[in-house]
C-alpha cells in the first residue's frame, strides 16, 4: 500500500483533460502522456500481456493462480479527466489526521472546503485528505480508481498465497465525455464480467444509472428593423425562451435527487436570425425516458405550429440503464457486496445519477456493476479523496478476486 499515494500523486500531476468537440480518439494528445506511462508501470508491477492499441485504449493480464477454471473476470478505470473544469497544473494539499474544520485551499483567492457545506468530509475525521490548491480540479475521477486498481494488481503478485483466477484490467480515455466503451475492444478482454472502479465514497456499489440522450434545438429567425417589425420579424432569441418556458420548471438537476429524471440546459446561445438550445435527459425509468424525449418533440411542433417551420430538433440517445443487463447475472453483484462486507464496508447500493462506461460495456456484453473510488465532489475545485477510502479499495478488489476463486464452480 506504501505506493498508493505517490502513484496517485503522479497521475493527477498529468494534465489528461478530454474534450468533446474533438473527433479523435483520444479526444485529447495529452491523453497519451498518462496511457504510455501507464503502459510502463503494468510491466513494472509484473502484468502479463500488456497492450495498448491506436485509440489508448490499454489491457493488462494477472495469470491465475489455481489448478481449477473460474471466469475471467476485470477491473476498469478511465484516464481523461472532465472538460467541465481546468485539470492542468494540478497541485495537491495533503491533509493529515484531518480536524472536522474548514480546510483552506486557497488562502489568496479565499476558497475553503467547509464541512458546513460538504458535511460528507466529517465522516474522514481523523484521516488523510489529499485536495486541490482550489484552482483546478484533483482528478480522483478517475485516477483513484486506477492508482487502486494497479496497487491491487501489485499486492496480488507480491502474494501468492492469494488464490485467484485470470484477471484483467482496462484503463480507457474519453469517458467523461461519453465515449469511454465506444473503441472498447470487448472481445479482446475476455472477460465474464468486470467492475468499474469509478464510484465515489465508500460503500458505493451501482449496478443501475440514468438513461441518457442529448437535444439540440436550432431555430432559424428573421431580422427585420424593430421600427417597422410587426408581423415580419422572428426573433429566434424569444423563440428559444418560450420553448425553455414550456420545460417542466421543477425536474432540472438543482430539484431533482435519487430516481427522478431531468432536463438539463447546458448551452444556449443566440441573436436574432438563429438560436441553438443544448440539453441532456436523464431518466432511470424507461418508459419515463422516452416520455421526456416525446415532450421535447411536442414542444418542438407546438412552437412550429404556432410561429412557422423555423424549429428543427435533433435527439442523440447517449447510453441505457445497465440494471437490465446486470440483474440475469446478479451474483456479480453479492460477490462485491460480500467482499466489501467481509472488510467492514457497509455497502451503498444506490442507483448513479449519471452514467460510467460499465452503462455501455455492459450492453456489449459485458456486465459492470461501478464500485467506489473513494473521491468526492467531482468535476470542480472542492474535490477530495481520502487516502483510506483509496485503500479500502485496494483491498474490495484483491477480495473480488479471491472470492470469485473460491465462489465460482
Amino acid at each position: 500500500m506504501e505506493k498508493l499515494l505517490p502513484r496517485f500523486l503522479e497521475y493527477v500531476s498529468i494534465d489528461t483533460q478530454s474534450d468533446p468537440h474533438s473527433k479523435t480518439t483520444p479526444s485529447t494528445e495529452k491523453q497519451w502522456n498518462l496511457a504510455k506511462k501507464l503502459v510502463m508501470e503494468l510491466h513494472q508491477v509484473g502484468m502479463q500481456e500488456v497492450s495498448i492499441d491506436e485509440n489508448a485504449y490499454i489491457m493488462a493480464t494477472l495469470p491465475s493462480n489455481i489448478d481449477k477454471k473460474v471466469p475471467i473476470i476485470g477491473f476498469i478505470s478511465h484516464i481523461d479527466t472532465t472538460p467541465d473544469f481546468t485539470g492542468k497544473n494540478v497541485k495537491p494539499q495533503i491533509v493529515e489526521n484531518y480536524d472536522g474544520k474548514d480546510i483552506v485551499l486557497n488562502k489568496a483567492k479565499d476558497i475553503v472546503l467547509s464541512p458546513d457545506y460538504f458535511e460528507d468530509l466529517l465522516q474522514y475525521e481523523g484521516q488523510t485528505l489529499i485536495t486541490t490548491d482550489g484552482t483546478t480540479l484533483l482528478g480522483a475521477d478517475d485516477k483513484a480508481g486506477i492508482a487502486e486498481i494497479i496497487t491491487a494488481m501489485e499486492y496480488l503478485t507480491q502474494h501468492p498465497e492469494i488464490k485467484h483466477g485470470e484477471i484483467r484490467i482496462a484503463f480507457t480515455p474519453d469517458e467523461e465525455i461519453g465515449r469511454g466503451a465506444h473503441k472498447f475492444d470487448v472481445d479482446k478482454f475476455g472477460a465474464a464480467w468486470a467492475y468499474t472502479m469509478d464510484g465515489s465514497q465508500v460503500g458505493e456499489l451501482e449496478f443501475e444509472n440514468f438513461n441518457a440522450a442529448k437535444a439540440k434545438i436550432k431555430i432559424e429567425g428573421k431580422s427585420v428593423h424593430p421600427g417597422y417589425a410587426k408581423n415580419k420579424m422572428v426573433n429566434a432569441i424569444g423563440i428559444a425562451n418560450e420553448f425553455l418556458s414550456l420545460l417542466p420548471p421543477k425536474e432540472v438537476p438543482e430539484k431533482t435527487s435519487d430516481r427522478e429524471g431531468f432536463f438539463h440546459v447546458h448551452k444556449i446561445k443566440g441573436e436574432i436570425e438563429k438560436a441553438e438550445i443544448e440539453l441532456i435527459i436523464r431518466d432511470h425509468d424507461e418508459n419515463h425516458f422516452e416520455a421526456r424525449k416525446e415532450l421535447l418533440k411536442d414542444i418542438t411542433e407546438k412552437l412550429i405550429s404556432k410561429y412557422g417551420d423555423f424549429l428543427t430538433i435533433e435527439i442523440e440517445d447517449q447510453y441505457r440503464n445497465m440494471r437490465e443487463k446486470v440483474e440475469p447475472v446478479f451474483h456479480i453483484v453479492e460477490i462485491a457486496k460480500e467482499a466489501m462486507e467481509s472488510l467492514g464496508i457497509e455497502p451503498i447500493i444506490k442507483p448513479i445519477r449519471g452514467g460510467t462506461d460499465g452503462s455501455q460495456l455492459s450492453y456489449k456484453d459485458l456486465p459492470c456493476p461501478n464500485i467506489f473510488a473513494g473521491g468526492h465532489n467531482f468535476h470542480g475545485k472542492y474535490e477530495y479523496v481520502p487516502l483510506e477510502s483509496m485503500e479500502k479499495a485496494v483491498q474490495v478488489i484483491v477480495k473480488i478476486c479471491e472470492l470469485t476463486a473460491i465462489q465460482i464452480k
